[in-house]
């Protein structure tokens, strides 16, 4: 995820020779295998005690389980990666959690005050709060924290982003903290309930910043024991801890003892072990044995939603040929069969999509999620309607002795495997175009982004628990440069969409918001940045012998705090 951040639920196989987008019997519907309730209006809600304990567990034990990559470093402040969602939850904490509605609640901070102008937040922290090598957490700490975060050394690609409007903070005793923001930013508590956004060691954090990538400090409730890069992790529980967010309803220490972490990058492998019980859990379930893992009576297997952006196949750069006419860009869109791309990708896991926010974001609007459907007898009218209405010998349309034509770059990777790449290209030569792939290492994919030397580009995400995430995807001022890292690939400039994002960033006022995040949807809808195909979703499976798991109600990933074994279960 370099910044637009990749895939990370599992490595899947290629196992589809595609010859075309669908296949050849009609997939099963995956609406039922996603967890909680889609309704008819396609809003998600899902069951309150998927996030909160239900009853108390039985300490002690190792839970054993595997995901498909490393994170590369545990300082969460300079990484974008996708597990950090979950794994920073085992060694840190955050100011801030989430509850199941979708609201702020407390954590470190017990409460906190937003000024008139909005621009002011002050917060009141708890008292009782250490890392494990000693050091207090309190106002000091926080502020040595926001500003690690937008330490240019540090290289923060998204941590640093979110507190963008952050200028400085005022210590106003030892557990009161002052927040000062340049401009109002309604986004602020959110971020700060994010894993990326975790609190580390205020002592290692000035004596010895590079340590904090393989041995780090935090206030959770385990504590690394050992990590060797590409291989795995062990953690141990810290007795002491007593301060789990008030939502989750976890009281004390976690229940587990330990908690051994392998990096599996095999797909198979990550089922076998789990099949065989030499595993007990694993955070990237192979979508292609979902469905003997359902049938299994001895495993569990959960599908869950990340908020914010779905996946996109493709997000066109706006200011090049063909992709600069937006008659084009809504063609390509709905030439391109999302459902036929969900079971490539997802084999019946994935739900279709094709809006540009995901189904249970807060002010998430379901009136434009059809505008832009698989329909290829629209694509082809756009078409016409564009002026390409001649074909070559090769049926591609050409237009004053030019073929539409363009390339779409891509590394291989979770989000982007080669056969979706494939895929979208035969849909979209149906409706005349000629589409090359080019699939290159990461680094030089980034530099093309970065000199946007590109037509388009595949795959990608953004997960962030606030509608925001259409800001940092689509306002112009997101765009990237030589000098700017910024996540609009489309470089798309609309003034209409900044308009309304801006202003949805500065309201507090519920009722505005709806109406704000609303129109912008419909934009994005009129506007066609990019190729939204499936929701962003975590699919994990584990043995029936793990109990007590809850949810992450910022991230919808699991929270390791609140698992217990059952030493008696098969």
């Amino acid at each position: 995820m370099p910044i637009n951040h990749w895939s990370r639920f599992g490595l899947l196989l290629g196992l589809l020779l595609v010859s075309a987008c669908s296949p050849d019997a009609p997939p099963p519907s995956s609406v039922q295998r996603v967890d909680g309730h889609l309704d008819a209006q396609g809003l998600l809600s899902y069951d309150p005690g998927d996030y909160h304990e239900t009853r108390q567990g039985t300490p002690g034990g190792t839970l054993r389980m595997s995901a498909a990559l490393d994170t590369g470093t545990f300082d969460v402040h300079s990484s974008y990666h996708g597990n950090v969602q979950w794994l920073a939850r085992i060694v840190y904490d955050c100011l801030l959690y989430q509850d199941e509605n979708g609201k702020i609640s407390p954590w470190l901070a017990k409460s906190w005050d937003v000024s008139e102008d909005g621009k002011t937040y002050t917060f009141h922290l708890r008292d009782d709060v250490t890392f494990s090598d000693g050091a207090k957490f309190n106002a000091e700490a926080l502020r040595i924290n926001l500003e690690h975060m937008r330490d240019p050394a540090t290289k923060s690609p998204l941590a640093a982003a979110y507190i963008a409007p952050y200028i400085d903070g005022r210590i106003i005793d030892e557990y009161t903290f002052e927040a000062h923001l340049r401009e109002p930013y309604s986004p602020f508590l959110y971020v700060l309930a994010q894993s990326w956004l975790s609190m580390v060691s205020p002592k290692q954090i000035r004596e010895a910043p590079k340590s904090i990538a393989e041995h780090p400090i935090g206030s959770g409730p385990f504590v690394l024991q050992s990590y060797t890069r590409e291989q795995g992790a062990t953690f141990i529980k810290r007795a002491d801890y007593h301060w789990a967010p008030p939502v989750t309803r976890h009281i004390g220490p976690a229940y587990l003892d330990r908690i051994e972490l392998s990096i599996v990058p095999e797909a198979m492998t990550r089922y076998s072990t789990l099949q065989s019980k030499r595993s007990d859990f694993t955070l990237d379930a192979p979508a292609q044995n979902t469905a003997a893992m359902r049938a299994s009576q001895n495993l569990v297997v959960r599908n869950r939603i990340r908020m914010a952006s779905p996946y996109r196949s493709v997000t066109f750069n706006t200011l090049r040929f063909p992709f600069d006419d937006v008659r084009v860009r809504k063609a390509i869109a709905q030439a391109i069969d999302r459902d036929g791309l969900a079971w490539i990708a997802g084999f019946g896991e994935l739900l279709a999509k094709s809006d540009y926010l995901a189904v249970n974001t807060p002010f998430y609007d379901p009136a434009y999620r059809d505008v832009l459907k698989y329909d290829v007898d629209a694509a082809n009218r756009q078409l016409d309607e564009a002026g390409w209405t001649l074909r070559d010998a090769q049926g591609y349309r050409v237009k004053d002795g030019r073929r539409l034509s363009a390339q779409l770059l891509g590394f291989e990777s979770p989000s982007f495997p080669s056969n979706v790449a494939v895929a979208v290209q035969a849909d979209v030569k149906k409706v005349g175009m000629q589409l090359t792939i080019q699939m290159m290492p990461l680094a030089q994919l980034t530099d093309r982004r970065t000199a946007g030397n590109y037509d388009a580009i595949g795959g990608g995400y953004w997960h962030t628990n606030t509608p925001d995430g259409l800001y940092i995807l689509y306002h112009s001022d997101s765009r990237a440069s030589p000098t700017k890292s910024g996540n609009n690939l489309s470089n798309l400039s609309d003034p209409r969409l900044d308009q309304l994002l801006g202003a949805a960033r500065r309201s507090h006022d519920p009722v505005e918001l709806q109406a704000l995040y609303s129109a912008a949807q419909q934009r994005l809808t009129e506007v066609v940045p990019a190729v939204p195909d499936f929701e962003s979703q975590v699919l994990i499976a584990y043995r029936t012998a793990v109990k007590g798991l809850i949810f992450d109600a910022v991230h919808n990933t699991p929270f390791f705090t609140s698992v217990w074994l059952d030493q008696e279960a098969p």
